[in-house]
């Protein structure tokens, strides 16, 4: 007779099956991983994935679904200290969690899922991490600092910062060049081009 699983034992399986879900995607692709390997990646039956997802699909929009809501809380933290200092975009916490959560940040970005709209979970982390794009220029209206397009410059300041991650995560950056000093460097240039007003000064 089968176990009967508490909650606590579905989350842990399920968050588990997403670790190794998501590095196994990053590395290979979602169309290269399969669920009998992902099943055996855990040591499990082929057949003891579909008790916690419905398919490899349904896998794959948890584990983004918590890579961008992991992406939004650390940038959303680090525009609450930056408010605390005269406001501002974020740009060196979007690498660092760039670079630190690497897998993660693929199923973010690098990753095309047709079907993510079916997923109520992941479009409304994605909204949540698209919102810290623009979080720090709206503040940066609200303060008098600048008076430019704001989605203009969020999107700008993704390009910026996303190019450099992605020329660093290809191993095409030698030292000292890396994504954060490239990736800083182009949205310093970016905020003073756009007329971003500087240590209170008109």
């Amino acid at each position: 007779m089968p176990k009967v699983l508490s909650e606590a034992d579905v989350a842990a399986f399920r968050e588990k099956l997403c670790d190794i879900a998501e590095e196994q995607f990053a590395a290979h692709g979602p169309d290269g991983v399969t669920m009998r390997q992902l099943a055996a990646a855990m040591g499990v039956s082929s057949m003891t994935p579909y008790r916690y997802f419905k398919d490899k699909d349904a896998i794959l929009a948890a584990v983004r679904t918590r890579a961008f809501n992991a992406f939004a809380a650390a940038m959303e933290k680090a525009q609450l200290s930056l408010m605390k200092k005269g406001g501002g975009q974020p740009g060196a916490a979007y690498i660092d969690f760039a670079l630190k959560n690497r897998a993660a940040y693929r199923m973010m970005f690098d990753t095309n899922q047709p079907t993510a709209a079916d997923y109520p979970d992941l479009v409304k982390a994605m909204e949540r991490a698209k919102k810290t794009m623009t979080a720090g220029w709206k503040e940066l209206v609200a303060a008098g600092r600048f008076k430019g397009d704001v989605e203009l410059a969020g999107h700008l300041h993704w390009s910026a910062m996303h190019g450099a991650v992605m020329l660093e995560l290809a191993g095409l950056l030698k030292k000292p060049l890396d994504a954060k000093s490239i990736a800083l460097t182009a949205i310093r240039a970016l905020a003073k081009d756009m007329g971003v007003v500087f240590s209170g000064k008109k």
